[in-house]
């Protein structure tokens, strides 16, 4: 159930620390920057959980508008639950109200999916923040397709985007941060109408 006197917190999944800035694993710290930039506000250490945050409001001014919490977890990707647990407890923000923002192999380059709940596919953020809140927590999946020939998964999303791919990723983040603000402010079913390619 949503609550609408509490915040929705949206936590982009990713790694800290500069040498990981341009990975395929960060694309949600590089759409909760972007959201971060258009709500005006600067990520900032938070005392109560090891993550930065910003909190204000998404979508236009009027009945549409919601107040929200961006977060960047700080325990590296494999530990996120614990960080988005604490901030959830902290803000006391419903599942329902908890959006994932993460990259996600099985969707081609440059393809967005949002769902609630699932399985974590693999991936070792939503295996941890389902261990910590169980399932029923929305997704952003930001689609970087799988690693070419025999790489190895756990190599190709630690490496930076390819040049080509560097040509569509500014327009790949934008159209994300649209989608969680869409999510947001209209719901799941909206949302996945105009988003989910």
């Amino acid at each position: 159930m949503s609550d609408s006197t509490a915040p929705w917190l949206v936590a982009g999944l990713g790694n800290p620390g500069p040498e990981h800035a341009g990975n395929r694993h960060n694309i949600g710290f590089m759409v909760a920057d972007l959201l971060a930039s258009r709500m005006g506000g600067s990520f900032k250490r938070s005392g109560r959980a090891q993550a930065q945050v910003v909190e204000g409001r998404i979508g236009p001014p009027g009945p549409l508008s919601r107040r929200v919490v961006l977060a960047k977890p700080l325990s590296y990707m494999n530990l996120s639950g614990g960080p988005v647990t604490a901030l959830r407890d902290f803000y006391k923000v419903p599942t329902a109200q908890i959006v994932a923002v993460h990259d996600e192999l099985d969707i081609p380059y440059a393809t967005l999916r949002l769902k609630l709940g699932g399985g974590d596919n693999g991936h070792n953020g939503l295996k941890s923040l389902t261990k910590a809140m169980g399932p029923d927590y929305l997704r952003v999946r930001a689609g970087i397709g799988r690693p070419p020939g025999r790489m190895d998964v756990a190599a190709f999303v630690l490496k930076d985007f390819s040049a080509a791919e560097r040509k569509e990723l500014e327009w790949f983040v934008d159209r994300a941060a649209d989608a969680v603000e869409a999510l947001v402010t209209e719901g799941l079913e909206r949302a996945q109408s105009t988003y989910n390619g």
